[in-house]
C-alpha cells in the first residue's frame, strides 16, 4: 500500500475532530495575541507569549494519547507594518514596540496528532468605530480581506490553483496593490505544512514554469495565505534575523557537538513543525547549533521578508476543509471592514460575484436529505 492510500483525511469522522480541535485552539490563541496588540507592546513578548498559550492549549486534549504528538505547527509570529513575515524575535534580540497606526500581521498554527490548523490576522493598533483607518492602510486591509474571502470561495472541489491566483491579483489591483511576490498556500496533509498540492500568489518566473495547473478536490485541506502589499510586491531580507526554521528529509552526519544535540531536540520535539529557537533553553547554543544544520540543508530557515521602508503589507490566512456539503473555514477571526475608509470600492460584478458567493453546497445538502427520505420509503416498504 502506498503512503497515499495509507493517508488519513477528512473522510474520517475522527480526522474532522482534531482538525476542528486544533482549529479552535489556533482561534483562542490568534484572538488573545491580536488583543494584545496595543501602543508600547512588545512585539517579542506578543510572540512568546503566542507560542506558550499554544502548547499550553494543545497538552490540554487527548491527555490519555500519551504517545500523540500535538502542539505548535508554526509559531507565532507578529509581523510589523512594511516587515512581510516570520518576525519573532529572541530574547539576545532587537525588539519591536507597538505603536499608534502600525499595521500588525499575526501569524500561527497547531497540530494535533500532524493534523496542523494555521491562521493570520491584520490588526491595526488603535483602530475603532471612532478612530477610523484611512489611506494606504485602509487600502492594503480592505484588499487583502477581499482577496482572502474570495480565495475561500474559490477553493472548492472542480476548481483549480490558477482561479485562485488569478483573482488575488485583480482584487489587489482594484486597491492599486499587489500580492507578494511567490507566496504559497499549502494542501495541508498529516505531519505536512507544505502539502502536495500549492496556490501561488503573483508568481515568479521560475514559478510559472514550475507551478502546475491542480485541481481541488473533496477531503482536501488548505491553509490560505494572502498577503498584500502596497508596494511592488517584492520581498527582501534585512537586518531581522531568522528565527523561525524546519527540518528537511535531508540527512547528514554533523560535525560540532552542539550541532548534535541541537538537530536531536528538533526531531525530538518538533518533528517536520516549524519551530522558533526561543523554545531551546540556551538560545546561544541551539544559535550554533542551527548554523551548521542550515549548512547542510537539515534545516530549512524561514526568512524574515521586508517590502521597502514607508510601505503597508496586510495578511489573511485561514484553514479550509473542502467537505462534501461545501467549504468549512475552522480559522480565522472575524474583520470587520467599517473600521476602514478606502477610495477603492470593488465595481466587478464578477469579482463582487465570487466574494458573496455561498461556501456550503446546497446540491450536497439537497442529495443528502433525499438520499435519506429514500432509505426512509425504502425501510417503510419494507416493513
Amino acid at each position: 500500500m502506498s503512503d497515499h492510500e495509507d493517508e488519513k483525511t477528512i473522510a474520517e469522522d475522527l480526522v474532522v475532530t482534531k482538525y476542528k480541535m486544533a482549529g479552535e485552539i489556533v482561534n483562542r490563541v490568534l484572538k488573545h495575541v491580536v488583543s494584545k496588540c496595543v501602543v508600547n507592546a512588545s512585539v517579542r513578548d506578543i510572540c512568546a507569549e503566542g507560542d506558550a498559550l499554544l502548547e499550553e492549549e494543545t497538552s490540554k486534549v487527548f491527555k490519555k494519547e500519551k504517545d500523540m504528538k500535538k502542539g505548535i505547527a508554526f509559531p507565532v509570529c507578529a509581523s510589523v507594518n512594511n516587515c512581510i513575515n516570520h518576525y519573532s524575535p529572541l530574547a539576545s534580540e532587537g525588539d519591536t514596540t507597538l505603536t499608534e497606526g502600525d499595521l500588525v500581521k499575526i501569524d500561527l498554527g497547531a497540530h494535533i496528532d500532524g493534523f496542523i490548523t494555521v491562521a493570520g490576522h491584520t490588526v491595526v493598533v488603535g483602530a475603532s468605530k471612532t478612530n477610523k483607518i484611512k489611506g494606504r492602510r485602509a487600502d492594503v486591509m480592505l484588499a487583502a480581506y477581499n482577496a482572502s474571502e474570495a480565495a475561500l470561495r474559490l477553493v472548492r472541489p472542480g476548481n483549480c490553483n490558477f482561479a485562485v491566483t488569478d483573482t488575488v491579483t485583480k482584487i489587489a489591483e482594484v486597491y492599486n496593490c499587489k500580492p507578494v511576490e511567490g507566496m504559497l498556500s499549502f494542501q495541508l496533509q498529516q505531519g505536512r505544512i507544505d502539502g502536495e498540492k500549492t496556490i501561488v500568489q503573483n508568481p515568479t518566473e521560475a514559478q510559472r514554469k514550475e507551478v502546475e495547473k491542480q485541481d481541488f478536490e473533496t477531503h482536501e485541506v488548505y491553509g490560505i495565505d494572502v498577503i498584500i502589499s502596497t508596494g511592488d510586491g517584492q520581498g527582501r531580507e534585512q537586518e531581522a534575523r531568522v528565527t523561525v526554521f524546519r527540518k528537511t528529509d535531508e540527512t547528514y552526519n554533523l560535525k560540532l557537538k552542539a550541532s548534535r544535540e541541537f538537530y536531536s531536540k528538533v526531531q525530538k520535539n518538533h518533528g517536520t513543525m516549524p519551530f522558533n529557537i526561543r523554545s531551546f533553553t540556551d538560545e546561544k547554543k541551539a544559535r550554533l547549533g542551527v548554523a551548521e544544520c542550515v549548512s547542510h540543508k537539515l534545516v530549512d530557515p524561514y526568512p524574515v521578508l521586508y517590502e521597502k521602508s514607508g510601505e503597508f503589507v496586510a495578511q489573511f490566512k485561514f484553514t479550509v476543509l473542502l467537505m462534501p456539503s461545501g467549504q468549512h473555514k475552522i480559522t480565522g477571526l472575524p474583520f470587520d471592514p467599517e473600521l476602514f475608509e478606502s477610495e477603492y470600492k470593488i465595481e466587478d460584478p464578477e469579482l463582487k460575484q465570487v466574494i458573496t458567493a455561498s461556501v456550503s453546497n446546497k446540491n450536497a445538502k439537497k442529495k443528502k436529505k433525499k438520499a435519506e427520505k429514500e432509505a426512509a420509503t425504502v425501510v417503510k416498504s419494507e416493513d
